[in-house]
């Protein structure tokens, strides 16, 4: 699975899409297999869901958080030292949260320049039951808008459909459809297809051709109430 992945994972998404999800989840498994990784937290957009909300956990699981310059809520974007670093050094694996529209996706001017596309994963998550995305050529649409932002052509599709505590086999499959659609039109590969272990307990019907590896999650960034 996440061992096949690039060195450097940039991980964006729609709002709404679940990518901070996502990338706690990615970076928690990485770090099962890699002695060194860095999460970054590149998202000035959404205030309510970014990683670095869960620094204190990802960094007692030996997983070091990029966040602030300076700590606290106020200052929004990290030290170019600091989110940089992880880019030089080829011993870690660097995931990028980036924030999901094209002031967040600007961001990523500070390390552009010195990213190696034989070493770069940008992951585009993918919610369809968000409006902007609800149908292939509104992900496509999307795709082209954070790809011109970055500067970056995404290179693997992420199928996060869900209801959040709603979701079922029956949403995520309808997910996959539209997902296959978009990576026709597109000519970019779904990579995974994640579902919340807690939530789907109808897994066992998920369909045996999803498109990508199945990417069980947690979550890490909702509370039980919400």
């Amino acid at each position: 699975m996440v061992q096949d992945d690039k060195r450097i994972t940039i991980i964006t998404g729609h709002y709404g899409s679940g990518k901070t999800e996502f990338a706690v989840n990615y970076a928690m498994k990485l770090k099962q297999i890699s002695p060194k990784v860095t999460l970054g937290d590149l998202d000035i957009v959404n205030v309510y869901f970014r990683s670095r909300e869960r620094k204190k956990e990802l960094e007692e699981k030996g997983i070091h958080v990029i966040s602030s310059s300076i700590e606290g809520d106020s200052v929004d974007i990290p030290a170019v030292a600091a989110i940089v670093s992880p880019v030089r050094d080829k011993s870690t694996r660097y995931i990028v949260d980036l924030g999901g529209n094209d002031v967040g996706t600007m961001v990523l001017g500070r390390l552009k320049p010195l990213l190696n596309a034989a070493e770069t994963d940008f992951f585009m998550v993918v919610n369809v039951n968000r409006p902007d995305t609800s149908s292939p050529e509104g992900i496509v649409e999307e795709m082209k808008s954070l790809e011109d932002a970055s500067g970056l052509r995404v290179t693997g599709l992420i199928n996060n459909t869900n209801l959040i505590r709603e979701t079922t086999a029956e949403n995520i499959a309808m997910g996959d459809k539209i997902l296959k659609e978009a990576s026709q039109l597109s000519g970019v590969p779904i990579k995974y297809t994640t579902y919340v272990e807690e939530v789907v307990k109808d897994a066992e019907k998920l369909p045996d051709d999803l498109g990508g590896e199945l990417f069980p999650l947690k979550f890490y960034m909702r509370k039980d109430w919400m």
